[in-house]
């Protein structure tokens, strides 16, 4: 009973910010895709990959990201899977379109490291977005020769229907239209991550965001971010909260909601299902 009252008081209080707030600040992780039903293990993984499974042992789509396959055809049976069933053939549940209800009204914006194309298809502005790890949706030359990605829906749709025994057929193999190399998704994973003219102009909105709003009432949304890159969402998040008295931070994320206690006067920390808490502040 004590957590239930605890946990109404917090949304009250999550409410009342977001109400008061001049500008929210979105900042999301993989925790919030997983919360869509996006999960990387489990039933989920083995529907989509059980041969991938039983032939190599891989037990999870993220670590099978690295596995070193024999062969191009190999690597892009896996890929093209990879891709479309995160990023095109998606069945998510409510939780972008509630989160989009709970912002809408507000000056937005979402910083994300997520691929996955979520936020677009649940119809935020492509403008309030910044995805700094990559998309899904684009291949890159694997070298990076030039700064230039690429949409590749439909060469990942035929590469997923025509794969036969985890191959694709070699002349659908993409390669660089530049240098002739082999292409790439556009994660980043290494040195060779291209920033293309459309990341760098996310990058400035971004940037154009937190200027404008460096000294008024800003809600400092974080949802799912894990510690695995801190640095790009959840350490700048705490110090813009412990920069501007009138910040308020909001952590949901189940198992690893926390603050430092510089700011936790002004912060609340849920550790809870991201989908269950976002349903409940509307």
């Amino acid at each position: 009973m004590k957590y239930t009252q605890d946990y109404s008081a917090q949304i009250k209080t999550i409410k009342d910010a977001v109400k008061s707030a001049d500008a929210v600040l979105v900042g999301a992780g993989s925790g919030l895709s997983s919360a869509a039903g996006l999960t990387y293990s489990g039933e989920r993984f083995i529907k989509y990959f059980a041969d991938f499974h039983d032939k190599y042992g891989i037990n999870d789509m993220y670590s099978g990201g690295f596995y070193p396959f024999d062969s191009l055809e190999e690597y892009w049976a896996w890929w093209s899977r990879h891709i479309w069933y995160n990023r095109y053939a998606t069945d998510v549940n409510s939780v972008y379109k509630d989160l989009l209800a709970l912002v809408k009204d507000k000056d937005y914006f979402v910083l994300t490291t997520n691929v996955d194309h979520c936020f677009q298809s649940a119809g935020f502005n492509k403008k309030r977005l910044f995805y700094t790890q990559g998309d899904y949706g684009l291949f890159q030359c694997s070298v990076s020769c030039h700064n230039k990605t690429y949409d590749n829906k439909a060469t990942v749709k035929e590469m997923a229907e025509k794969q036969k025994d985890m191959k694709i057929p070699s002349e659908l193999i993409p390669y660089c239209p530049v240098c002739g190399k082999p292409m790439t998704v556009n994660l980043r994973c290494d040195d060779t991550f291209v920033q293309d003219d459309g990341w760098y102009a996310a990058k400035d909105g971004y940037s154009y965001f937190l200027q404008k709003n460096s000294k008024k009432r800003i809600v400092l949304l974080e949802l799912g971010v894990g510690g695995n890159t801190p640095a790009i969402i959840k350490y700048p998040f705490w110090r813009l909260a412990y920069s501007n008295e009138k910040a308020f931070y909001v952590c949901i994320n189940n198992g690893e909601a926390v603050c430092p206690q510089e700011i936790k006067r002004r912060s609340v920390c849920i550790n809870a299902d991201i989908k269950t808490v976002i349903k409940d502040l509307l």
